[in-house]
């Protein structure tokens, strides 16, 4: 039983025209797609309209749970950490890896069954932005010029969060773990355009993503290369099929 231990806040690293605001550095906004488009002075300005703050986490706490009630959207400033999906029976599933820059919330996240827990959960050190989701969506005071593009964002993520979830239940419809790395592998092929593509994660992370045993898909993996299905170079696959 994972034990859940209070956040940190840490010290405001900049402060907004405001004063007093928790603020993204300009690499950390850069490689935000909630901010994608918006440049780091229009975030400067909108900063204050967000009542936005920081808190850090050590490894193995709980950022967020949904079941419990989280209404803010959260941004990883530093460190990794994974959405985890927990169902009435204690089975673990990793729904999402979370990076630097990655961008989470129960709007933008699927929680599925109502019994079911939704949380995310740090990998390492981490720090997060929080925003408050109904100072997003609500009309801005001070008529941002950005604040609809913010919207916008946040409306394409909540799409491209929807084809994930989508891709994620065909792969782990598959009944044997041959048929779920076949099927991941081809739609990494088609995103690539190519037979040869780069896997998003570690080997480890794709046993969670397929929800297998780390030991039992290596050794199918080894299979699939000795009989040519694949080839493979670390991250590194080519698919033959």
């Amino acid at each position: 039983m994972m034990i859940k231990t209070a956040p940190r806040a840490i010290p405001h690293r900049q402060t907004g025209a405001a004063g007093g605001e928790s603020m993204l550095t300009r690499e950390e906004l850069r490689k935000s797609p909630l901010f994608d488009g918006i440049s780091y002075e229009s975030y400067q300005a909108m900063c204050s309209c967000f009542h936005a703050y920081s808190r850090e986490y050590h490894s193995d706490d709980v950022i967020c749970d949904f079941s419990g009630g989280c209404d803010a959207v959260g941004i990883l400033e530093r460190g990794e950490a994974v959405v985890r999906r927990v169902d009435e029976n204690g089975a673990e599933t990793v729904m999402e890896t979370l990076t630097m820059g990655s961008v989470f919330g129960r709007t933008l996240d699927f929680a599925g069954n109502r019994r079911d827990t939704l949380e995310v959960v740090c990998r390492s050190e981490c720090a997060v932005l929080f925003i408050d989701y109904d100072h997003i969506l609500k009309r801005c005071e001070k008529a941002c010029t950005h604040h609809s593009m913010l919207v916008q964002n946040m409306l394409r993520l909540m799409s491209e969060k929807a084809q994930a979830l989508s891709e994620r239940i065909d792969v782990l419809s598959r009944r044997t773990i041959r048929d779920k790395l076949l099927c991941y592998f081809s739609q990494q092929r088609d995103k690539a355009g190519s037979d040869t593509f780069e896997l998003p994660f570690s080997l480890s992370m794709l046993a969670d993503y397929i929800a297998s045993d780390r030991s039992a898909m290596m050794r199918e993996l080894k299979k699939m290369r000795n009989e040519a299905v694949v080839r493979t170079n670390g991250r590194r696959i080519t698919l033959f099929t």
